[in-house]
């Protein structure tokens, strides 16, 4: 497992990111994993985020359509990325683009600078999200 992170790090891994996130479910999974292999720091990003008990301010945004034509909340606590940080995304699978579009949002929002995005595999079907994400990819899905 713990070569999946080093596979989704390798392709931006000049960039030197030191924050990475990913959302929830997989991308908590593959951001953690990511995150050891760079030894840096990790921020789960939650789908239809909820304060927690403490109230504590969140940074939110709506995402574009995603493979269920479905727009999701996403979010987290503020604070948690800040300005001057270098954020890598990371997921298993991108179909739409729209859960990476979105938290490119909430990172340049917090005034710190996405360098990019790496998930495990490739399904975009147009080549737009692909450039405006800074995708990378370990597979693409024609591949599989």
């Amino acid at each position: 497992m713990a070569g999946v992170g080093a596979l989704l790090a390798e392709p931006l891994l000049s960039a030197s990111p030191n924050v990475v996130v990913g959302p929830s479910a997989s991308g908590h999974l593959t951001g953690v994993l990511t995150a050891a292999s760079l030894g840096v720091g990790f921020c789960a990003v939650r789908k239809d985020p909820a304060p927690s008990f403490d109230s504590d301010p969140w940074a939110k945004v709506t995402s574009p359509p995603d493979y269920k034509d479905r727009h999701l909340e996403l979010g987290l606590p503020k604070g948690l990325i800040r300005s001057g940080d270098r954020v890598l995304a990371v997921d298993d699978l991108i179909d739409t683009g729209g859960q990476l579009l979105a938290m490119q949002r909430i990172v340049e929002e917090s005034g710190a600078t996405w360098i990019g995005a790496s998930v495990l595999i490739d399904n975009l079907k147009e080549s737009r999200p692909r450039r405006q994400l800074n995708l990378r990819s370990v597979f693409h899905i024609r591949d599989l």
